[in-house]
């Protein structure tokens, strides 16, 4: 018989035993609703964290980043041994012993959240910390605390302490922008992990809690006093003595300020360089994928040519006298002739107050500036440089639009019967506008396509006289064909990518294009040497070093061009108003834009040795004192009307071209090209 006593025992024990049983059942069930929704161990192995991408110039040095998380991963062997630590004795007194969870640390932060009444501390040790970024649901709640710590245990099976403590330094968010030991120490002490002193890794040590409150930036006597938290908890743990403690708290900490590589190097270059990798490469692979870029450019020219654009256009500003708030631009490009290098894109005078790279993004009317680009064209339709061109007055009527226009030279003067290289060196209008007649806008156009010209181009005679937009990159890059020898070499910014593993993912494109004869390319800088030494670009004689180009100036005075080169390089000026108005009486490509080009080639030529224009195995010179201009004798003209190119003032320097090539010639066939002397000598 069971009295009462038993009775209330066995239901006692049976109450608890199914306590027991459903507390069972219900853990168990927690747990494996809560594991389905834990990432699997293995995609620990695999993780790779945001890295911020870098940029370098021609000679390695760093000119920007670009990131989510400015992060730089390196390995436990580049961080100080006092480095690590410092983070274990703040962060994790125990990490060597437990096996991913602190339960004494999770027991006492229990006990302060109830006497807060709130969440105060986590008690999380640093493994919980790493596995943070795998667990989607934020805040501090106590699902979110189980979750951790039962795939904190997990990894604890599956990687070594030294594994867990790579991840966390790499991955900890530390202040202003900064994820990781290496990010942290460039940020605050602008230097590498690896040569921080204890001082400087107890700083860091005590951020992880509030990176903000703790700022050294914002907040050094909090800073300093979490600091010597962290070196007493150093000196419990037996990683340091009191004295070195003491000694710690003694050294000055030198906060650096953060440095924004971006903006204070070379940032419209830099600029250029994150839109082209953004449009080829993607969003994600830009700010997170750690590549690094090795660019073309070089920071002291970049300098001197910014320098030389406020210069100029201070210049202008004091000459003109503007009235109100808008001021002028000016841009400078320089390309290195041989390699295509783009060494200095300078797209404004100052990128802080316009982002725009009137490099690049502008098109603007060239002016006199794209006759070259025309008169190369009549090179080869048979023209030489002594071919003469009646420079009058003329009218062309418009069959599409029924209208009559009657183009004008710049002094509304005319001279009456002139040779290419005159016309071409004093810039007549009437001229240029005859020889894309004669030739055809069409061929015209298409010359211009293949010189690397991409903008749309007018269908009309006006396209002489540059009434088309072009950008000044544009117009540079065809400039190049003629100092290459008719070699078409494309702009090139990017020496080489590298992605975060180390593999080459994008070469430099050393792409050249044969796109017109040799003979050509050099009679045209032939041509151009003559505008620098007898026209419009007299001002770049100062150089004191061969030098070829063209000044160019739009109508009502909009926009001022000089581009020009050396066998060295080639530089494009443009100085114009963003929204457009007349730079001022006067204000020619001449007066306003081959300055700031005479100064800044001044700059970079020191010390650089004076070269010739490379001649070509097809072109011979000869020298004959009694050809003067427009006294070429008929009989000579008549007999050999395709031999003859030359001088239109001095007389006696004549360059010969090529005769048009037969069928049974081919490029290396013998040079076809004679000087006067030799033609005599074969027609006495």
């Amino acid at each position: 018989m069971w009295n009462s006593a038993k009775i209330i025992r066995w239901f006692a024990g049976t109450f608890v035993m199914m306590t027991i049983i459903s507390g069972g059942l219900i853990a168990t069930g927690v747990y494996l609703h809560i594991s389905e929704e834990l990432p699997k161990v293995s995609s620990l192995k695999d993780y790779r964290p945001p890295l911020a991408t870098m940029v370098y110039s021609d000679d390695n040095r760093k000119i920007a980043e670009f990131y989510k998380e400015r992060r730089f991963v390196i390995p436990l062997s580049k961080m100080p041994k006092i480095l690590i630590q410092a983070f274990i004795a703040a962060e994790d007194s125990r990490f060597f012993t437990h096996r991913g969870v602190d339960y004494l640390g999770i027991i006492r932060a229990f006990f302060k959240n109830i006497e807060a009444g709130t969440i105060v501390q986590g008690g999380s040790t640093i493994t919980q910390q790493v596995v943070k970024p795998f667990l989607s649901a934020s805040g501090r709640s106590y699902k979110r605390k189980l979750k951790e710590a039962l795939l904190a245990y997990r990894i604890e099976k599956t990687f070594t302490k030294e594994d867990i403590l790579f991840l966390y330094l790499n991955q900890i968010y530390l202040g202003y922008g900064a994820y990781g030991v290496e990010a942290a120490a460039e940020n605050y002490f602008g230097k590498s992990a690896k040569d921080m002193n204890l001082a400087e890794c107890a700083i860091l040590a005590g951020l992880p809690k509030a990176p903000s409150e703790y700022s050294p930036f914002k907040e050094m006597e909090k800073a300093k006093a979490r600091q010597r938290y962290v070196l007493r908890q150093m000196v419990i743990k037996g990683y340091i003595t009191d004295a070195q403690a003491g000694e710690a708290m003694k050294t000055d900490i030198h906060i650096k300020p953060r440095r924004n590589w971006y903006m204070e190097t070379v940032p419209c270059y830099s600029e250029h360089i994150r839109r082209y990798i953004e449009d080829k490469f993607g969003p994600e692979i830009l700010y997170t994928g750690g590549l690094k870029i090795y660019t073309t450019v070089n920071i002291e020219m970049q300098k001197a040519a910014l320098a030389e654009v406020e210069n100029g256009l201070k210049s202008l500003e004091k000459r003109q006298r503007y009235t109100g708030k808008t001021k002028p631009q000016a841009t400078l490009v320089c390309i290195e002739s041989e390699t295509g290098h783009v060494k200095v894109m300078a797209g404004g005078r100052d990128f802080k107050k316009s982002q725009l790279n009137r490099v690049a993004q502008s098109r603007r009317q060239p002016g006199s500036a794209f006759k070259p680009i025309i008169y190369a064209a009549a090179l080869d339709k048979g023209y030489t440089p002594v071919s003469m061109i009646n420079d009058s007055d003329v009218t062309y009527w418009n069959k599409e639009t029924k209208k009559a226009w009657r183009p004008s030279n710049y002094d509304k003067k005319y001279y009456g019967p002139i040779r290419l290289r005159r016309a071409l060196a004093l810039s007549r209008n009437i001229p240029a506008v005859k020889l894309l007649n004669a030739v055809g806008i069409d061929y015209a156009r298409n010359y211009a396509r293949k010189l690397g010209i991409t903008s749309d181009l007018n269908k009309g005679l006006s396209l002489a006289l540059g009434a088309s937009g072009v950008s000044l990159l544009e117009l540079v890059t065809a400039y190049s064909v003629f100092t290459n020898l008719g070699d078409l070499v494309p702009p090139v910014f990017i020496r080489k990518i590298i992605d975060r593993d180390g593999n080459e993912i994008q070469e430099p494109n050393l792409r050249t294009e044969k796109v017109i004869e040799a003979s050509t390319a050099y009679i045209m800088t032939n041509l151009l040497e003559s505008v620098v030494k007898r026209g419009t670009g007299r001002r770049a004689l100062a150089l004191g070093r061969p030098a070829a180009g063209k000044t160019g100036t739009s109508s009502n005075l909009h926009d001022a061009w000089f581009v020009g080169y050396t066998p060295q390089y080639i530089t494009g000026t443009w100085v114009g108003f963003d929204m457009e108005q007349s730079l001022g009486n006067k204000e020619t490509g001449s007066k306003a834009a081959l300055p700031i080009w005479l100064s800044f080639m001044k700059k970079i030529h020191i010390n650089k040795p004076v070269m010739d224009f490379q001649v070509p195995k097809t072109v011979v010179f000869a020298r004959s004192e009694c050809f003067k201009e427009r006294a070429v004798p008929a009989w000579y003209v008549k007999r050999k009307p395709d031999a003859v190119a030359g001088s239109d003032l001095a007389g006696s320097d004549f360059i010969a071209r090529p005769k048009r090539l037969t069928s049974g010639q081919n490029r290396t066939s013998p040079p076809t090209i004679i000087g006067l002397e030799q033609f005599f000598k074969s027609t006495m």
